[in-house]
């Protein structure tokens, strides 16, 4: 089945032009001139991945990725401008998955879309393809994960995590103790010549220290060592 793409913007000529640019790559599209609109839309009918622009009338991205990410788990895009940097590393550790600024290929846009769509694909279970062929879970202490579902438990307690933060803690994980450079999670995470920067994985790994302080405020299983990386310890 086609993947379906929802478009956020209050720009009619973006809505148009990437609405046209996806559906030629064989994407359905669903689109939305406001994020109040789209929300209610979403929440019920949830899409395989939206972009949303950050700076809209009656309901920004910014709150509506919020206010999704009650709900739901499904990638995300951020479409930014230049001058919106505060903005762009907020979306990260509120949770989306990527961002793009503004003006911005189309072709670009249609690489990072396919991208996270395929670590999703990856990640996602397909029980009457893969019969047998699942990945192992991954118990490393108090963590669980499950590759094969996208399930991450702390002490029994589930955790939901977008695609991107599944990838990074499922390579820090692998290997306890090891630390990983932020280029090796940023080939990990980010695919297909997508250039991301440092900030980037930095969010992230924020985004996910966040969740499991949720769960356990005495969460310290991701060590950063500065100028060289992040572990994870399983002790």
């Amino acid at each position: 089945m086609e993947a379906t793409i929802a478009l956020v913007d209050d720009d009619k000529n973006i809505l148009t032009s990437v609405s046209i640019a996806m559906q030629a790559e064989g994407f359905a599209t669903r689109i939305y001139s406001d994020g109040e609109t789209a929300l209610q839309a979403l929440v019920e009918n949830p899409a395989d991945l939206g972009i949303f622009d950050i700076k809209m009338p009656r309901m920004d991205g910014l709150e509506l990725l919020r206010k999704l990410r009650e709900k739901s788990s499904m990638p995300v895009i951020f479409l930014t401008s230049k001058d919106e940097e505060i903005d762009e590393a907020l979306g990260l550790a509120m949770g989306a998955d990527d961002y793009i600024t503004k003006p911005f290929s189309q072709r670009l846009l249609i690489a990072r879309v396919k991208a996270i769509l395929r670590r999703a694909g990856a990640v996602g279970a397909d029980s009457e393809k893969n019969q047998g062929n699942e990945p192992e879970p991954l118990v490393r202490g108090k963590l669980e994960m499950d590759p094969a579902r996208h399930q991450v438990k702390w002490e029994g307690k589930s955790i939901t995590l977008t695609v991107t933060e599944f990838l990074i803690l499922e390579a820090l994980a692998n290997r306890p103790g090891v630390v990983r450079t932020r280029d090796h999670l940023m080939d990990i995470a980010y695919q297909d010549d997508v250039y991301v920067d440092d900030r980037t994985i930095d969010s992230h790994i924020k985004r996910l220290r966040r969740k499991f302080r949720e769960i356990d405020p005495e969460f310290s299983a991701i060590d950063t060592l500065y100028g060289a990386g992040y572990r994870f310890t399983d002790d």
